[in-house]
């Protein structure tokens, strides 16, 4: 594994913080997608919204060296296309050196804490559209979470139709991940059935003046054979998000397996269940993750 020595990025971040913007200006870049290949991006963009835990390891993710070093042994994996992350950590991967011909998407909203009274008004705390293209970065993404009996959800998707048409008036592909969302003993919860997840398909392609630049980020539903009824839904391309995989790896492979053949998805965006696997096998995760697409 790469080791990050953390009082290096500091002496940079310190001294020459205007060596990042630098870094971005000389990174090498790289199409989307490679012709016939498909998408596989690893996720990192839950620290940002306070969510550390990974599994019963509450804060798992809260050790950036930790973290950076199992990011930058993924993004050398062979299949591996590029990451998801918010501005701090894309930052420290770009001083790094990782970023190189790999695909950057740039985390938008994380203003909807994990937890919190105010966690569906999900404020676009992260990337703009402009730090996106200033930067070189090949695509954004963005949250959208429904609560049909919480009034907050309007704001969060005016907020989030305004994403879509800012990035697409700068020919960036946005990926929307939308869920319908209901509240359990206080409590913000995901709706995975074929029902709410169809529903949520059809509002976020819906977003903006124009669907040309805009993907989906999309859940495996609850019972995995509803997934190709669900993704009729929509003509826009999909990735699958990976999601807690708990203790029955081997089940959550098949299901992204069997998605994996509709014809609207294009590949996996995996982040917590890749980067802390139960073996702690970083590497064979990752590459078993590739081997599924």
């Amino acid at each position: 594994m790469t080791r990050v020595d953390a009082s290096e990025l500091v002496r940079i971040r310190t001294h020459h913080p205007e060596a990042i913007a630098e870094a971005a200006a000389r990174r090498g870049r790289r199409p989307l997608l490679r012709p016939g290949g498909r998408l596989m991006i690893v996720a990192a963009d839950h620290p940002a919204r306070g969510a550390l835990a990974v599994g019963n390891r509450r804060l798992a993710m809260a050790n950036r060296v930790d973290l950076l070093e199992r990011l930058c042994l993924a993004l050398s994996r062979p299949g591996v296309d590029g990451v998801l992350a918010t501005a701090d950590i894309l930052d420290d991967l770009l001083l790094l050196g990782a970023l190189e011909d790999r695909v950057v998407v740039g985390s938008m909203n994380r203003g909807g804490l994990a937890g919190a009274a105010f966690e569906l008004d999900d404020r676009f705390t992260g990337h703009r559209a402009e730090d996106i293209a200033r930067l070189g970065f090949d695509a954004g993404k963005l949250l959208l979470r429904v609560d049909y009996e919480d009034g907050r959800s309007a704001d969060t998707l005016l907020s989030a139709a305004r994403a879509v048409d800012a990035m697409a008036e700068r020919r960036l592909p946005v990926f929307v991940e939308p869920f319908i969302c209901r509240r359990r003993d206080g409590r913000l919860g995901n709706d995975l059935t074929a029902e709410a997840v169809t529903r949520s398909i059809a509002i976020a392609s819906g977003l903006g003046g124009t669907s040309a630049y805009t993907w989906l980020k999309l859940p495996v539903t609850e019972n995995p054979d509803d997934m190709a009824r669900v993704m009729e839904t929509s003509t826009l391309p999909a990735v699958l998000l990976g999601g807690e995989i708990g203790d029955d790896q081997e089940g959550t492979y098949e299901k992204w397996r069997k998605a994996l053949r509709l014809p609207t998805v294009q590949g996996l965006v995996v982040g917590r269940s890749l980067l802390y696997p139960v073996d702690g096998d970083v590497a064979a995760a990752v590459d078993t993750a590739v081997g599924l697409l």
